[in-house]
Parts: C-alpha cells; structure tokens; sequence
C-alpha cells in the first residue's frame, strides 16, 4: 500500500460507517487528498525564484547570497577550472560584487540564449556572461556601466581563410550560436549566408573543430583566443564585422536598487583600474598585452 492509499484508509476508518457511507468518505479523502498535493507543489513552485519580483540590494543582504548567472564553458571568460571551481574574468567581478555586497555568490551556468530569460523569470539577480549591450536586449534587461569593448569576430581555418564575408558562397555555413549578437547582426544584415546554429560554446566549438562551417562568427574576444590556441590551423580573418559595442552586467528591467548599486561599484572598480588587474589575472595569458586597453574598460 503506497502512502497516499494509506492516508485514505486512515481517513475513512476514523468513521463506523456502512459500506455506501465508507465508499463516499473514500471519494471525499481522494479529492482532499489530490486538493492538498496540488496545493502543496503550487506553493512550493511559488517559492523559487522564477516568478517573484526582481530583488532590490536590501533583500540581497539580508537573504545572504547573490545569484549571477554566468557562462561554465566560455574560458577566459567564465569557466569552471580542473578543481571544480569558477574561474575567468567575469568570475573576478562577481566574486567583488558579492564581497562588497557582504553576502556569499550563488554562480548560476547559463547559455547565451538564456540570459534574458533568467532575469525575467528572477532565476537571477544578476548577468555576468559575456553580455553586449544592445538596443534591443535593453528594451527586454537594465544594464549597468560598460567594463569591457567588444566587437564581432570570424575565425576560420589557415587553408580555406575567410577574409571578407563575400568570399561565403551560397551553399557554405557559418557557426553561430543562438542568441548573440553574431546571430542577431547576420540575421538583419547579411540574411542570404546560412548560419548553423548552436545552443552553447561548446558544441558549437567541437563542430568548427570537426570541420562543420567554413567559419564561426562570434565576439571578436572569443574567436580570438580560440584561434590563438591553434594558431597552426585557425586564423581570424574578421577581426571587426559591424560596429564595436560594449559588455556590461544586467538585471531585470526595472531594478532600480540593484542597477543604481552597481553602477556606483563599478564606478569605484574603475577608480582602483579593478579590470586592468583582472585582465592580467584571467585574460593576458590568451590576449597579451597588445589587447589590454583594447579591450578593457574602466568604468566611471
């Protein structure tokens, strides 16, 4: 007898009643019973994050804990190293966030196409993955100042390089992964090249490296390292496709308290070169010095 058969039991036995009386208190503990289970797992889905308002500063403090989402998979950037730990250049931000908050950091893995979502729905307080401001993705998150320059990148292979996007014929893909700017800018402005997309960095990665698509466009910062990293067969050949842009944290549209804190602990950062000393610590290794003030921002 399962748990719920037994609760029924229990329920009906409490009574001496005859047998029609029995078989009716039977129904009435099954639907008390199905009203009480249901009741139960609305109001444990009630209580998570999803669906409850943005968090301002004050209830961040006092809950204890910070949640970012950020990238698991995206090295330098935002990666979990050999010891099971989070690691790059997002991390040292998050982890300064949360010590000057006072409160412990919650890292949350996301996707690129999932960022939105996660603030939407309060799965997060804040996005640290590798996010570029852009007009329409503020109409939907708040973003606070910019810490990083960025701009769109194509890395190809060293025997077939894609120096111009013209050179893409009309049965060739290019890698792309849901929900960045790369898909977003070929989408609006070259929709005759075919685009394979892909739901993380990491599978969109193994594919270039298993020959799929002639080339991969993504953040300039991105095609960059990884073609540093074999620099024997991939080259990027696009250093800057469209215009340059921006990386900066996000919160949920509206979240004043939060966005406002952040802004003035960027601000502070700034003042101490924070991310100077976080790219020598997470990125000189991948970029060298000709990229560090390229790429870096400090904020005001």
């Amino acid at each position: 007898m399962n748990q719920t058969d037994d609760a029924k039991e229990r329920y009906v036995n409490m009574f001496g009643a005859n047998k029609r009386t029995k078989a009716a208190l039977a129904a009435l503990a099954t639907a008390a019973l199905a009203t009480a289970l249901l009741a139960g797992c609305a109001i444990k889905d009630a209580g998570g994050p999803a669906g409850n308002s943005p968090r301002s500063v004050e209830q961040i403090k006092e809950s204890g804990t910070v949640r970012i989402g950020v990238f698991s998979d995206k090295s330098p950037f935002g990666y979990v190293d050999e010891h099971g730990s989070y690691a790059g250049y997002d991390i040292e931000l998050a982890n300064r966030i949360g010590e000057d908050l006072g409160v412990k950091v919650e890292f949350v893995s996301t996707e690129a196409a999932n960022r939105v979502e996660y603030l939407q729905t309060n799965k997060v307080d804040i996005i640290l993955a590798n996010f570029t401001v852009t007009d329409e993705r503020a109409q939907q998150v708040d973003f606070a100042a910019p810490y990083m320059n960025v701009a769109l990148g194509v890395v190809s292979r060293t025997d077939n390089p894609i120096t111009d996007m013209a050179q893409i014929g009309p049965n060739d893909e290019v890698i792309v992964i849901s929900g960045t700017t790369a898909e977003t800018y070929l989408t609006k402005n070259m929709p005759n090249v075919k685009m394979k997309k892909f739901d993380t960095y990491a599978s969109a990665k193994t594919a270039f490296e298993n020959g799929e698509g002639v080339a991969w466009a993504n953040d300039n910062t991105e095609v960059i390292a990884f073609a540093k990293a074999d620099a024997g067969r991939y080259v990027v050949g696009i250093d800057a496709l469209g215009n340059a842009d921006t990386i900066a944290p996000a919160v949920t549209k509206g979240n004043d308290s939060l966005r406002s804190w952040l802004n003035d602990e960027l601000a502070s950062l700034g003042s101490q070169r924070f991310f100077h000393d976080a790219y020598d610590k997470t990125l000189a290794a991948t970029y060298g010095e000709a990229y560090r003030d390229t790429l870096v921002v400090e904020p005001k």
